[in-house]
């Protein structure tokens, strides 16, 4: 089946009937796009490809229905519960924070401070050596070394914060 043929002669009627179906025009046009990408998996010819779409397209608006009803009646039980605000001089004093931790991590070498990220989010010492292309057995001592660097730098950020100007 030519695929381009079977878009061009299938799709008007396709997107209508996903059109109908749904009330809204960008559902249909998401829902029949995603029924030729599933006939591009198909060896069908152009005759029993018309069938199979409207069958697809059928139940991908059932599906699309079921999860907005379930997705409903699981916010109704459990619904989300907002975040407190937080005080504007928290936020500015964390994001005072964040910046000081930038400027530490980047008076670091670029090891050092990819290290210490990885560290961060968890990797094992066994997962950055091969990472760093180090030791596994030398990892601990090259974290040790580089926090000491990190604490080193992000105490001169202090002193150079609190001079005057």
């Amino acid at each position: 089946m030519d695929f381009k043929t079977a878009y061009r002669d299938l799709y008007p009627a396709l997107h209508r009937f996903a059109l109908r179906l749904s009330g809204d025009a960008d559902v249909a046009d998401d829902i029949v796009q995603e029924a030729f990408t599933r006939l591009i998996d198909q060896d069908l010819p152009l005759e029993e490809a018309r069938p199979w779409l409207f069958v697809v397209v059928a139940n991908q608006f059932r599906d699309r229905v079921r999860n907005r009803e379930r997705r409903a009646r699981l916010l109704a039980a459990r619904p989300p519960i907002p975040e407190a605000l937080e005080a504007p001089d928290v936020g500015v004093e964390r994001a005072e924070k964040i910046r000081r931790v930038r400027r530490a991590l980047d008076q670091l070498s670029e090891r050092d401070r990819r290290m210490l990220l990885m560290r961060e989010e968890g990797f094992r010492y066994k997962e950055i050596a091969e990472a760093l292309g180090v030791k596994a057995s030398s990892v601990g001592a090259l974290v040790a070394r580089a926090l000491k660097r990190f604490a080193r730098a992000y105490g001169t950020l202090d002193e150079a914060d609190e001079s005057p100007r």
